[in-house]
């Protein structure tokens, strides 16, 4: 036994995981026809009532579904909102009936554009924080996520790319 553990670290090393990821690590989610893509969020500065949720939601079905809503333990509500610049004005409104992932699409959830918005905050998020967010399509349903909380000021996710790969 010990030396197929052996063997299953070697091979995790080859590949680039590092040890201990396993299951309560995964980073992507599959709802019906629609995959979740390394959902993450940001830390909050202490008494912040608001904090955002990003990701990357693909469709690769043939219908259109919707993103509408969803739960989670450290927010009173979740909404699903828009952020845009209307003459120079930046607005932040949320979205009625709900965001759109087109048949066949990707839709990216980004800081400045469309994310999910974590309404009245419990408790304060904190870099490295797993938390728990139930996101609600109008057609595929419920899929329990875990948001990565990465530092105030977080920028996006690098997806496990080198800097090397980002620059080419």
């Amino acid at each position: 036994m010990k030396g197929m553990l052996r063997q299953v670290a070697v091979i995790a090393l080859a590949l680039g995981i590092p040890a201990g990821v396993g299951a309560a690590k995964a980073h992507d989610y599959t709802v019906g026809e629609l995959s979740i893509d390394h959902p993450w969020t940001r830390a909050t500065p202490p008494q912040a009532r608001a904090g955002g949720a990003y990701m990357m939601i693909m469709n690769t079905g043939s219908a259109e579904d919707r993103l509408v809503g969803g739960t989670s333990p450290v927010a009173e509500r979740v909404e699903i909102h828009e952020m845009s610049v209307e003459n120079d004005i930046m607005r932040m409104r949320e979205i009625e009936g709900g965001l759109a992932i087109p048949a066949g699409a990707s839709v990216e959830l980004k800081p400045g554009g469309y994310h999910v918005m974590l309404m009245g905050l419990k408790e304060t998020l904190e870099e490295g924080q797993e938390i728990p967010l139930t996101l609600e399509f109008k057609e595929a349903g419920t899929v329990d996520v875990v948001l990565e909380t990465k530092a105030i000021g977080a920028a996006g996710h690098d997806h496990g790319h080198s800097d090397a790969e980002k620059n080419e």
